[in-house]
């Protein structure tokens, strides 16, 4: 296990831990003693329907889901319903490449599938919490990509979904794009085939992660109307150096690495042999497409065709000058938008 100091429960605690035991992978093989870190807000009421299900994104936390998505009053109100974060494999909380026991820690890591986070988590639902529905799943990003994961591959247990800037079929666009992110970290020569001895030692690759990010993770329209001031920050360079490559440089490389293979290969299409329609006609719950406007890596125009493929499901484009950051939540008017969509479709 390698040391990290930004994996810490002080900075992204508390959370509980399931131990899972041993997973079978779709890629083939098992990961070995498996421990899904997970919150939760609110409490399961008798009749044990309202838990609603909040997977993380690429490189998020259950920390950061809370503080920008819960709260009383909100949309996901801890007084009304049981909300669940699970921190999704290789996230850095749960089970990940630094953190693995030996002979599968670190560069020795197996591929894992979005499918693999979700059969986890229904176990971790239905067998440890007794969690029998979910009134929602509900998730950004990655955490979008297991949201149509979990109404295409329990249909029967899901009642409503929202999957909010991301697809259920990746798309080859947004693949080379992650690639580029993985070409980053490698690019690294101390990032030694994934043997290094500590993140800090491939800063420069987790540097030329961040730059990446810099410019499809924003919009343009952030850079034309200096967006950073939003957020608290005087100059495009301290936006840079302090906030975006401040944030990437902590992270272990294997776990983003472990993260951005997962996220090209996301699609829930392989359920039904290709067949994407025939996979999100599976889908029963009441369904929200929540993509941003802005969003470069997520499109909106992507988002509507597959939304037009789910029967009982409408179309919600959320406007943040952010592109998809800005599903961190710094704009107060995408929150009311994001917390207007969720209560109506809490409602139905």
């Amino acid at each position: 296990m390698l040391d990290n100091p930004y994996y810490s429960a002080e900075l992204h605690g508390p959370w509980e831990t399931y131990d899972a035991g041993d997973l079978s992978l779709e890629e083939g093989g098992t990961l070995r003693n498996l421990k899904l870190a997970y919150s939760i807000h609110g409490t399961l009421n008798e009749a044990k329907d309202n838990a609603i299900l909040i997977p993380t994104w690429f490189a998020g936390t259950s920390k950061l889901m809370e503080q920008i998505y819960i709260g009383k009053g909100r949309a996901l109100d801890p007084e009304r319903y049981c909300i669940i974060v699970v921190n999704q494999i290789g996230s850095g909380i749960s089970t990940s490449p630094h953190n693995a026991i030996m002979p599968q820690n670190e560069a020795n890591f197996p591929h894992i599938r979005i499918s693999d986070d979700v059969r986890a988590q229904h176990q971790l639902l239905t067998q440890h919490l007794n969690v029998p529905e979910l009134a929602l799943v509900v998730g950004g990003s990655m955490g979008a990509q297991q949201t149509y994961e979990w109404a295409v591959r329990y249909p029967n247990m899901v009642k409503r979904a929202a999957p909010i800037a991301g697809y259920a079929s990746n798309t080859s666009h947004d693949f080379i794009f992650t690639q580029t992110l993985i070409d980053a970290i490698k690019s690294d020569a101390n990032w030694s085939d994934g043997s290094y001895n500590s993140h800090t030692e491939v800063s420069e690759g987790l540097a030329r992660l961040s730059r990446l990010w810099l410019v499809m993770g924003w919009s343009t329209d952030f850079f034309a109307d200096e967006g950073w001031r939003q957020l608290g920050l005087p100059s495009l360079e301290k936006f840079q150096e302090d906030f975006i490559t401040g944030l990437f440089t902590q992270m272990d490389p294997n776990n983003l690495l472990s993260m951005a293979w997962k996220w090209q290969r996301g699609d829930v299409s392989r359920l039904t042999n290709g067949d994407l329609a025939k996979a999100l006609g599976r889908i029963s719950a009441k369904t929200f497409v929540m993509p941003i406007d802005n969003d470069m890596f997520f499109k909106p125009k992507d988002c509507k065709k597959e939304q037009q493929m789910i029967a009982n499901s409408e179309f919600k484009l959320l406007h943040s000058i952010g592109g998809h950051s800005g599903l961190f939540g710094f704009e107060p008017d995408y929150l009311d938008q994001v917390d207007t969509h969720l209560k109506e479709l809490l409602s139905l």
